[in-house]
């Protein structure tokens, strides 16, 4: 029992750095393209930010993450999780082409994290092959190896096609009217809809396989 908790302290300790950033610069991201499209409600907020006491949200970047890793530890002895922080609010009347300029937002956090898998991917590649055989290399690399992780989940999670995640977002901007107006109706329900998939095992069956291939692309680059 003891080893399992000194894993996941570990693991909480490793992490905190590489979550903070993937969710900072996700949401500073959709709020600078809003800002670069007219909309500045972000800075107006402050949200326009790289601090991150800015965009945490006590549920998704807390509880979220560390209960999904204590979960996952005691279930398959995987590290395993996901968070979100509080979304940046835009205001559509102030696109000039709120159809387009959203689709635009929207895709800005997802690219935001595989820009940051990118960076962390190349750190870890520099510390497998420098520190790899000491014990502060090893606790470099596996916060390297959750940075990479956490980006990729939250890109890919990020881009399904389902409101309110940025991949709804997307769909809404380029598809006919119609269905977009469907999309704005399922909304509300998007986060009971992604909390249903997750807890039936269908999310990580969906972002699982794809994950693990972007994830064996890039490490391939470098190793």
């Amino acid at each position: 029992m003891s080893t399992e908790v000194d894993q996941i302290i570990f693991y909480i300790a490793a992490g905190i750095i590489p979550v903070l950033l993937a969710i900072t610069l996700h949401e500073a991201a959709h709020g600078w393209v809003a800002y670069k499209l007219g909309d500045s409600t972000a800075k107006m907020l402050g949200r326009l930010t790289l601090n991150p006491f800015k965009h945490i949200d006590p549920i998704g970047t807390v509880a979220v993450p560390i209960g999904l890793l204590v979960v996952s530890m005691a279930t398959t002895g995987q590290a395993f999780t996901f968070g979100w922080a509080k979304p940046v609010p835009v205001n559509t009347r102030n696109l000039k082409q709120p159809r387009r300029d959203m689709a635009l937002v929207a895709v800005a956090g997802p690219l935001s994290n595989l820009l940051m898998a990118l960076f962390w991917v190349v750190l870890l590649a520099v510390f497998a092959h420098t520190l790899h055989q000491t014990s502060l290399g090893y606790g470099f690399t596996q916060m390297a190896s959750i940075g990479l992780i956490f980006n990729l989940v939250l890109m890919v999670l990020n881009l399904l096609p389902l409101p309110p995640l940025d991949g709804g977002r997307v769909l809404a901007g380029v598809v006919p009217r119609t269905v977009a107006d469907w999309l704005d109706r399922i909304e509300p329900y998007g986060f009971m809809i992604l909390l249903g998939l997750l807890f039936l095992g269908v999310l990580d069956r969906i972002i699982g396989p794809i994950v693990g291939h972007l994830y064996f692309l890039l490490t391939r680059l470098f190793f």
